[in-house]
């Protein structure tokens, strides 16, 4: 097809106001905006409570008829933006259950063929916004040709507690099952899931870099990029099951997922909020492991199965080496966060 005739194709394919698209789950519909179609608030798992809580993403139930894919979806349940940060992170979504979903952005649904970028949200893996963040829209990717799919994860307990009886590594899987309905359904929004490429920034970055590793999220996409972050301490098997154990500690609870299951969502948010003000308080490595220097309680974790080993260790014996891989840092990368708690001016 001709550039032209393509183009021609794109702006009649706008002027559909309500564009429906069928997934494997069923049939959607979403919006018009100017040239692009925006699809919001797409389940790729099931809602990870009830019988899915600290359970794997489980595949969303098929819906019979059109689901409307209008309004962004709720946030997984996490501690609030640290002051300075939430004012820049405005949105208008609140936290729920149903917080498994992902959204798109494309120029057209009628043409396919296009390359497709998946924003992997940061926030130190106890927060992140979504695609209702204004700068996290999607419209200026599908605008240059683009189809920009922004995803929600697990964080703080819920994504990277480790318990003894538990799986860890639950908000990596949730970015995984992202990407795999990514390239189960991409091709009825215009994309092509030969050119997927992932992107995140700081959280998001080293979620990114994670993923070079993770064996399971092998095939899911071509190309990477790393927007300040790097992994120089994901936490140990050891040092995760030590940060549950704290956790457990402060709730006074067992240190197991029954007992975790059986607690309020606010208990264990304001456990974690004192969990760090703890760690903060006292960084000492014998006490605290890694995170000590990381200050990152809920992080990937070097399971040996999800994450078999280290991600510098995993690439420089080959593990990405099929992968276009960019990466980009600031000569002052942490000045934002020592200005917000008025270490510096």
């Amino acid at each position: 097809m001709s550039k032209q005739h393509s183009s021609t194709q794109d702006r009649l394919d706008n002027q559909t106001s309500d564009p429906i698209v069928r997934t494997e789950s069923g049939d959607i519909r979403g919006r018009t905006a100017g040239d692009v179609h925006v699809f919001k608030g797409v389940p790729f798992a099931a809602p990870p409570f009830g019988p899915n809580y600290l359970r794997p993403p489980q595949p969303p139930e098929y819906w019979r008829g059109v689901r409307d894919t209008l309004r962004f979806g709720p946030k997984s349940p996490q501690v609030p933006y640290p002051p300075g940060i939430a004012e820049g992170l405005a949105e208008l979504v609140g936290t729920g259950e149903d917080c498994l979903t992902l959204n798109v952005w494309t120029p057209s649904i009628r043409t396919a063929g296009r390359p497709v970028m998946v924003w992997i949200p940061g926030g130190m893996f106890e927060f992140h916004a979504t695609g209702a963040v204004a700068y996290y829209d999607g419209g200026r990717f599908a605008r240059d040709g683009v189809v920009c799919v922004t995803i929600n994860y697990r964080v703080g307990a819920q994504g990277f507690l480790y318990l003894a009886d538990g799986v860890p590594n639950l908000g990596l899987l949730d970015q995984i099952a992202a990407l795999e309905w990514v390239q189960k359904n991409i091709t009825a929004f215009g994309g092509d899931p030969g050119q997927v490429t992932i992107f995140g920034e700081s959280a998001g970055a080293m979620s990114v870099a994670t993923l070079l590793a993770v064996p399971k999220a092998k095939g899911l996409f071509r190309r990477a990029i790393v927007q300040s972050g790097s992994n120089p301490k994901l936490n140990s098997a050891a040092t995760a099951k030590r940060i549950g154990q704290r956790l457990a500690e402060i709730l006074g609870i067992e240190a197991t997922r029954e007992a975790i299951k059986g607690t309020s969502s606010d208990r264990i948010l304001h456990a974690q909020a004192q969990l760090r003000d703890n760690l903060v308080a006292r960084p000492d490595p014998a006490f605290w492991g890694e995170v000590a220097l990381s200050f990152l309680p809920w992080a990937p974790i070097i399971d040996g199965d999800i994450l078999p080993v280290h991600p510098i260790d995993a690439m420089r014996a080959g593990a990405a080496a099929d992968i276009d891989l960019l990466v980009g840092s600031n000569t002052e990368e942490t000045r934002l966060f020592l200005v917000l708690d008025g270490s510096i001016d």
